[in-house]
């Protein structure tokens, strides 16, 4: 019951910490409701009438090229008439799920691999280590890249993908979902078996040992939970690093294609219609602008989260 009582009351102090930091807890609202957004809106769209859903439906093509933010199109037209109010919240679904499949790689393959690593010892964690050190070696964009252009090339040649647009679009994105997430639990895997190396020894572990606590039981109970502000730390700086390397490949062509679309591909647009004669400032202007609002605060929020759990300040 001690244990129990102790466990509240950390995650008390912890929640009174996180909401003393400001920029966090702003943070936390922004992406509560950009969340909030992008599962509303497609909602929004089909109980509309039919004229709304029509002007702010992403993939319908208008004769209104061009247009500048006003009370209909509130972030303006691209190249084909439309709305990219909707392209930037239909977009945030791929980059987003991008980012949380990326941290999600990395939170379970990259503890799991690090805490076995540490806590064995031995062969073992030489062997997973110079694993870990082959894939550190290769560049990690460029790995990527390769990946995804040769496993894309393969997919492009079946008959199957040919005759279906929509399964070559979506098997692109399981490719860039296998591509970003093979190098996104490297660092998290290293963090956590120093971090394991270091409590392994440690007085508390040792009294788990001898009272006959098995090697799961020990990690479980007693070393992951006070590596937590480690894990969270790199975790809240892993997605946003996930989202950046897929907008930055999809603005390369080789992510997402359309007519889909993230906010890598809406820069893309944008940056297209660059010219010496006008430039277009709201296409590149409000997706450059979530993208970077949307990194910020995964970013303010790690750190509040870090903070807050942070074993050393106990």
């Amino acid at each position: 019951m001690s244990e129990i009582n102790q466990h509240i009351s950390s995650g008390r102090q912890a929640w009174q910490r996180f909401k003393n930091n400001r920029p966090a807890i702003v943070s936390a609202w922004f992406l509560s409701f950009l969340l909030f957004a992008v599962i509303a809106w497609p909602v929004i769209l089909k109980a509309s009438g039919s004229s709304f859903a029509q002007a702010h439906n992403p993939d319908q093509l208008s004769d209104a090229q061009f247009a500048p933010p006003d009370a209909l199109h509130w972030f303006g037209t691209d190249l084909h008439g439309r709305d990219l109010f909707s392209r930037v919240l239909f977009g945030a679904q791929i980059s987003l799920l991008v980012g949380v499949v990326g941290a999600a790689v990395s939170l379970v393959i990259g503890v799991l691999w690090g805490a076995v690593a540490g806590y064995v010892g031995g062969r073992v964690d030489a062997a997973l280590m110079r694993i870990v050190d082959v894939l550190y070696s290769l560049p990690s964009i460029i790995f990527v890249i390769v990946l995804i252009t040769t496993l894309g090339g393969l997919i492009k040649q079946s008959h199957l993908v040919q005759n279906s647009p929509a399964l070559a679009g979506g098997l692109r994105v399981t490719l860039l979902f296998v591509g970003l997430g093979a190098v996104s639990w490297l660092t998290m895997a290293r963090i956590v078996r120093g971090q394991v190396l270091s409590l392994r020894t440690r007085a508390f572990v040792e009294a788990s040992r001898s009272l006959g606590g098995g090697p799961v039981r020990i990690l479980a109970r007693h070393i992951i939970p006070n590596i937590l502000g480690i894990v969270i730390t790199y975790l809240a700086l892993t997605m946003p690093a996930i989202i950046l390397y897929e907008s930055f490949l999809s603005y390369l062509g080789l992510g997402v294609q359309p007519p889909m679309a993230s906010w890598g591909t809406l820069i893309a647009e944008g940056v297209s219609q660059i010219n010496p004669i006008r430039i277009y400032w709201w296409l590149i202007t409000f997706p450059g602008g979530v993208l970077v609002a949307t990194l910020l605060a995964l970013n303010f929020l790690g750190d509040g989260l870090r903070d807050a759990w942070d074993v050393k300040g106990r």
